[in-house]
């Protein structure tokens, strides 16, 4: 089934501002816009529902309900427990706490698994467990392709391993790595696996139970919602692990790892990422799981945009076009490698109406690992299910005149 751009765009209050006319949007690795209907969800609570919630009186419990409506809706998406489910003020922030958790759990002599293909948020907290007695192992990437040999893997775990942490794909590579495969690797040495979703869930929200993650993480932000971190953890590792919230809070799992207290406003407006989620499932024919069509539908549609743009980059001589050749081998997030610094050929861009970036995008180690200067960086375009394929026309039209 074809998705239907104008009922997405439609759904993206963006693409009718008049300062954002004639700009083709290509940094959504970065973030993406939000739906509207995360706006409206989260404008009402701030108008309407910005008390402490769960206390006795009327519009509290309504704060709290939405709240409670997000954490559910979310993880049906998720295909968890609701308890399986926290928020954080950012991914980052939810990596460090966990971190800090098993720096608890582990002891000295343990082994932990990291790649130098990750975003550095799923990579620096993991490896300063080194400095508490952990080993940290790091699983290389292939150093012309990027990508992550299952053999390099396989030669890592034994016995001593506790945890494997790597992306479900790189910012920068953007192959889609096959978590099943990793997850149960992982497990069969007794190993738990810590997945980075942030540059995977834009494209279609993943069921993790099916992937066997144990803890699975993304940035709400850049799946059309607000600025939250999203977790989803495993009970049984949930509760194995030292708490790290408040003490009288340690019998809720979806407290144990939240230190801070929850932005209660954008905590609710998640559960406008289901809203959205749901319209687009019920305008192309419904269904009983709503977030597997939607996942679908967007990488469908993705995949169809994206197969011309690498064609085009493969044939250029000036490129080295990181990551896979083949669209279904990967996410729509594009780097690459040029004589001239990223930062620069993105400014070049910009006036020609394409909204892109340039620079290392916190993955020093990935592209120190593919023989990159980071301070040289790349240029990186990036999209989403709601681009549309005169863009990427026109991206193609831009690229031509500056490379």
């Amino acid at each position: 089934m074809q998705l239907d751009i104008d009922f997405v765009r439609a759904q993206f209050p963006a693409f009718s501002q008049p300062h954002l006319q004639g700009q083709a949007f290509f940094e959504n690795a970065g973030g993406s816009y939000p739906c509207r209907q995360v706006i409206e969800r989260l404008t009402r609570f701030y108008r309407e529902r910005k008390v402490q919630p769960y206390a006795p009186y009327a519009v509290s419990q309504l704060a709290g309900a939405e709240m409670d409506e997000a954490r559910a809706r979310m993880a049906r998406m998720l295909n968890v427990e609701t308890e399986e489910v926290s928020f954080g003020p950012s991914t980052t922030q939810n990596t460090y706490v966990l971190a800090q958790a098993f720096a608890a759990y582990c002891k000295p002599g343990d082994a932990i698994i990291v790649t130098n293909q990750d975003h550095e948020a799923n990579s620096g907290p993991w490896r300063r467990l080194a400095e508490r007695g952990v080993e940290v192992r790091e699983w290389k990437l292939d150093p012309e392709t990027g990508h992550l040999p299952i053999e390099g893997l396989k030669a890592l775990l034994d016995e001593r391993v506790k945890l494997v942490c790597f992306p479900h794909c790189s910012n920068i590579v953007a192959e889609i790595n096959p978590v099943a495969e990793i997850a149960a690797l992982a497990h069969a040495a007794g190993a738990f696996v810590c997945v980075d979703g942030v540059s995977y869930a834009p494209h279609g929200f993943p069921d993790v139970a099916a992937l066997g993650a144990d803890i699975y993480l993304f940035s709400a932000y850049k799946t059309y919602g607000p600025h939250q971190g999203v977790m989803a953890i495993r009970r049984a590792l949930g509760e194995a692990l030292p708490n790290q919230g408040h003490y009288f809070n340690a019998g809720s799992l979806t407290k144990r790892f939240t230190p801070a207290g929850p932005d209660h406003a954008q905590v609710a407006a998640c559960a406008g990422m289901a809203d959205y989620v749901d319209a687009l499932c019920a305008r192309h024919g419904g269904g009983e799981q709503p977030a597997r069509v939607a996942h679908d539908l967007m990488r469908a549609h993705e995949t169809a945009l994206l197969q011309p743009l690498l064609d085009y980059l493969a044939n250029k001589n000036s490129v080295r076009l990181l990551g896979p050749k083949r669209a279904k081998d990967r996410a729509p997030t594009v780097a690459m490698a040029l004589s001239e610094p990223g930062e620069h050929v993105a400014a070049k861009l910009a006036p020609m109406g394409i909204m892109a970036g340039g620079g290392n995008f916190y993955g020093v180690r990935c592209l120190e690992a593919l023989g990159i200067d980071p301070d040289h960086g790349v240029l990186r375009v990036s999209f989403v299910h709601y681009t549309a394929r005169e863009e990427v026309e026109k991206l193609i039209q831009a690229l031509d005149e500056v490379l």
